[in-house]
Parts: C-alpha cells; structure tokens; sequence
C-alpha cells in the first residue's frame, strides 16, 4: 500500500491496531493461565473480553471506510507477545513471575495507548467524528486497564516478589552465617587442642628439670661420702 495521504497513513496505522488486537486475543489467554494471583488472572480475562470488543470496534470502522482490515502483520506487538512467552518459560517463583507478567502487560498497553491515541488525533482531522468516538472508547479502556495493572503490582504483587526475594537472601546469609560458626567453633577448638598440648610439653619439661635436680644432688651427697 501507497502512503501518500493522511487517509493511506490512517488505514495503515487502523490495520497495524487490528493486527495487534488479534495478536492479543491468542495471547491473553496464555497470560492469564500462567498468573498465579488470582486478581491478575480476572484482569487477564477481563482485557480479553475487552480486547474482542476492540476488535469488534475495528471493523465496524473499516466497513465504514470501505476496506479490509487484514493484509498487514504488528510486528511490534509480535515482539512484545514473544517477550511474554519467553517469561513464561522461564523457571520463575510465582510471584516473580506475576511481576514479570504485569510488566509485559503493560509494555502492552503502552504500545495500543501510543497507537489509539494516534489514529484518534488522525481521525478526528480527517473529520471522521465517529471513528474518533469508537477510537476513544478503545483508549479509555486501555488506559483503565493500564491502571489496574499499576494499582495491583504496587498494591501487593511487585512487594511480594520483593519478600521472595528477600527471603532468598535471608536463606543465603543463614546458611552463609552457619558455615561462619562452624568454622569459628573448629578455630576455637584447634586453638584448645594447641593450648592443651603446649601445656602438657611444658609441664613435662618442667618435671623432668625438677627431677634433674633431685639427681644432681643425690650425686653429690654419694660424692661426698
């Protein structure tokens, strides 16, 4: 397709969205499986009923213009799902992965706000009032998603992982500090072994000075005699 004009862009920029839009149908599901809070899951299926709506939204706007919506791939949201898979298959603690899951989610949102918020500026010069209306219909509900998405990794989730982490390195300085007494209890006790057997040495050498003693002087009396 031939940019040339506003409308090219428009069209272009409206295909790019439904793309995307359908990307996330398959992609959310995944999302909210892979959620361990059960808050996260419900926003996971709550945006997916949202996002069928959007794609609902699309097409009624690509009939009024007379076009299809297909025949164009997001590679950008492409990137941003591949992200989120690569996440999920990592071996992550449950809350680390919630966190990571939000954060995704939320590279999501920025991306369709960014793209909404452009066709709706581009519509309403266009002069396509009702497009914009849909248009902004979209945007409000991506920015509310976003919201609830910040609200639940501040309110508790991003914490928790936090705690996870911090009892990881709790773990780590326990185990560290008992390897630290052990050795200090081994030291403490090399230290007594060598107490112990220096005193034995000397207090054997000191008996046999005394008995040398004794020695020297029954020599002397027998001498004497």
């Amino acid at each position: 397709m031939e940019l040339e004009t506003l409308r090219d862009l428009y069209i272009d920029e409206l295909k790019d969205l439904y793309s995307a839009e359908k990307q996330l149908t398959k992609a959310l599901p995944r999302m909210a499986r892979a959620a361990n809070d059960p808050r996260l899951a419900k926003a996971f299926n709550n945006h997916l009923r949202e996002t069928e709506r959007q794609v609902k939204r699309l097409e009624r706007i690509f009939k009024d213009l007379e076009e299809r919506p297909g025949g164009k791939k997001c590679v950008g949201m492409e990137g941003l799902i591949e992200e989120g898979k690569e996440l999920m298959a990592e071996k992550s603690d449950a809350d680390v992965l919630d966190a990571g899951l939000i954060s995704k989610a939320r590279h999501v949102e920025h991306y369709e706000i960014a793209g909404y918020g452009t066709v709706r500026t581009y519509a309403m010069i266009l002069g396509e009032t009702r497009h914009a209306e849909l248009l902004q219909e979209t945007l409000d509900e991506e920015g509310a998603a976003n919201k609830l998405l910040t609200q639940l990794a501040e309110g508790s989730i991003n914490i928790e992982a936090a705690m996870a982490d911090g009892e990881d390195m709790a773990t780590s300085r326990t185990r560290a500090g008992g390897k630290s007494a052990a050795a200090k209890r081994g030291s403490s006790r090399g230290r007594e072994r060598e107490v112990s057997r220096r005193t034995s040495v000397e207090g054997d050498g000191a008996g046999g000075s005394r008995g040398g003693g004794r020695s020297t002087k029954r020599e002397t009396e027998l001498t004497a005699l």
